[in-house]
């Protein structure tokens, strides 16, 4: 069950990436509205466009992100089934349930994020995003069952939140001993937020405060601080759920305990999204610091790429902040004078990603043959392609008796009534095409 599930968050990756590789492709080379601070009056790149960059560029940054996430969780997947295997002690039951709240969360998170973001990027591509020669029809039917299989992501973040509550419970009872069993789980860095949430004494009131927040000079050029961004990430789930145990704790005083659970599954689903976006920027983080240690010699990375991709971090993390202001709000992670200075940062993030963009779809290799799209040739020959389709589709190639389009007989025809275009209906009346 972990294994499918650590699988189908890996493979989100590529599907996500596909999609943004056939919409970015496509954005760069469809133009459209004439620019008029050019010299030569030429018209503008889609992707040049703000709410266009907006739409693709974070979903382009989460595919690397989902990358990365999916890497770790089958590499600790495989590392604790070497260890039951060889009947090692450290693997312990939280341990276990650790990477079952993990995989849960990332899976409910990820695949709803992925599905979400390939219609995106069909409609991001205008009509002919929904030609099937563009990819994204097919691409999207095959991954939609993802959100289903192996636990609806509606339901799996009640699996999540019993692991972590059990993580809250022991932070409020100071069982110094049990934490240490979490230390080397995915949920240790809940563990600080959490104590001096509890030594404050913020545990009886909702929304919790969080300990950490932007200073009020924060200017957008803090928000490109990668330390401080993952710092506002993982207060923001601690606050969730904490949230969560406090709602639970005070609703079991006037109602019954499955009520009380029944009326906090919005919050858990809240609190389980946070979850897993930190996991997936912490991942992403790790990931290219480890790539950097091991130097020019022995990554596949350059600096360059480094810099690319941590350009990436910063985006993303940026967008789902932007996405889930009200959290960070809620947490006072954040006030409302610092939402000028987040979308400032915002924009300047796809700025600088822009002229990366299509080099960062071309990286992930796909062929076209794997693409099957009209829209994300590699060598940008779309329309053309477009017509090769059409000109191929049964109903263009076939033909009834007499010359006619196939259907032409079936549907058509009795539609046609002396020339004009009328229909009788079964009440009796006309009426015209």
């Amino acid at each position: 069950m972990m294994q499918v599930r650590a699988y189908i968050i890996h493979t989100s990756s590529d599907a996500l990436a596909m999609a943004c590789t056939i919409a970015i492709r496509y954005s760069a080379v469809r133009r459209q509205g004439y620019n008029a601070d050019s010299d030569n009056k030429s018209e503008f790149q889609v992707l040049d466009y703000r709410q266009q960059q907006y739409r693709l560029l974070p979903l382009l940054a989460a595919s690397y992100a989902i990358f990365f996430t999916g890497k770790h969780v089958l590499n600790r997947l495989k590392y604790v089934e070497n260890q039951l295997v060889s009947g090692a002690s450290s693997i312990t039951k939280v341990v276990v349930a650790d990477i079952h709240a993990s995989t849960s969360s990332l899976k409910s998170y990820v695949t709803s994020f992925t599905a979400d973001g390939i219609e995106d990027c069909r409609k991001s591509c205008g009509g002919h995003g929904f030609l099937v020669c563009s990819g994204l029809v097919e691409l999207s039917n095959t991954y939609l069952q993802s959100c289903t299989v192996e636990g609806d992501n509606q339901m799996l973040p009640q699996q999540v939140i019993k692991v972590l509550l059990k993580l809250v419970e022991k932070v409020q009872t100071g069982d110094e001993d049990a934490l240490k069993d979490y230390q080397q789980t995915d949920m240790s860095y809940l563990i600080e937020p959490l104590q001096k949430l509890v030594e404050k004494d913020a545990v009886n009131t909702i929304p919790t405060k969080s300990v950490f927040a932007f200073s009020y000079s924060a200017t957008s050029k803090h928000f490109f601080d990668t330390a401080m961004l993952l710092e506002a990430f993982r207060h923001r789930t601690a606050c969730l759920l904490l949230d969560v145990a406090i709602q639970l704790q005070t609703s079991i005083e006037t109602s019954t305990p499955q009520q009380a659970w029944n009326d906090c599954l919005i919050s858990m689903s809240k609190a389980s999204r946070a979850h897993a976006c930190y996991l997936l920027l912490r991942d992403f983080s790790n990931g290219l610091r480890e790539e950097q240690k091991k130097g020019p010699t022995s990554s596949c990375l350059g600096n360059e790429e480094i810099t690319v991709l941590s350009q990436c971090l910063s985006l993303l993390a940026l967008y789902w902040m932007d996405q889930h202001l009200a959290d960070f709000l809620q947490t006072q992670c954040l006030t409302h004078c610092h939402i000028p200075h987040l979308r400032s940062a915002l924009l300047e993030a796809m700025t600088k990603l822009r002229p990366s963009a299509v080099g960062l779809c071309d990286a992930r290799d796909f062929s076209d043959f794997r693409l099957k799209s009209a829209l994300g040739r590699y060598d940008g020959d779309v329309y053309p392609a477009i017509i090769k389709a059409a000109k191929s589709d049964p109903l263009n190639t076939q033909s009834a008796d007499g010359g006619v389009g196939l259907g032409y007989d079936e549907s058509l025809k009795k539609l046609i009534a002396g020339g004009a275009g009328e229909y009788k209906g079964v009440s009796g009346t006309m009426s015209r095409l």
